[in-house]
């Protein structure tokens, strides 16, 4: 069973053009093509087009799906090694933005205290958000 280019996009949700791309990229293995030049897939093309979507709904970059799809290519215990380094760098990364984020949080927590505490004061107040982020500009 053979899919052209646009069953693969509506089967797994991304455009023809995504399509190319991910082929460009080396995400995709080249497609084979017909005499009159369009690319034809396995269907298995479905599952690895899904997969990388889904990798990058979860933040993995198209470089490290690469990289990580590259790994398929090693077998044993070298391939899983690659794959736990990839997953410890993605994991040391989402550590550092949840720490960033959360700073972030206990900024706008404070902000939010300050607020309130004009609000339920004088009703000519500035307010002390926009006169700290004025004084930071």
């Amino acid at each position: 069973m053979t899919l052209r280019i646009g069953e693969v996009a509506t089967g797994s949700g991304v455009t023809p053009d995504a399509l190319r791309y991910y082929e460009r990229l080396g995400l995709l293995p080249r497609a084979r093509r017909t005499s009159s030049g369009y690319r034809v897939y396995g269907p298995a093309v479905l599952d690895r087009v899904r997969f990388i979507k889904q990798a990058q709904a979860h933040g993995l970059t198209l470089a490290e799906i690469r990289e990580l799809l590259a790994f398929g290519d090693r077998g044993g215990r070298d391939r899983c090694r690659n794959v736990q380094r990839l997953l410890g760098l993605k994991i040391a990364e989402l550590d550092r933005r949840l720490a960033e984020l959360q700073a972030f949080r206990q900024t706008l927590q404070r902000y939010f205290a300050q607020c309130q505490r004009v609000l339920g004061g004088s009703v000519d107040a500035q307010c002390p958000v926009v006169v700290e982020l004025e004084k930071q500009a």
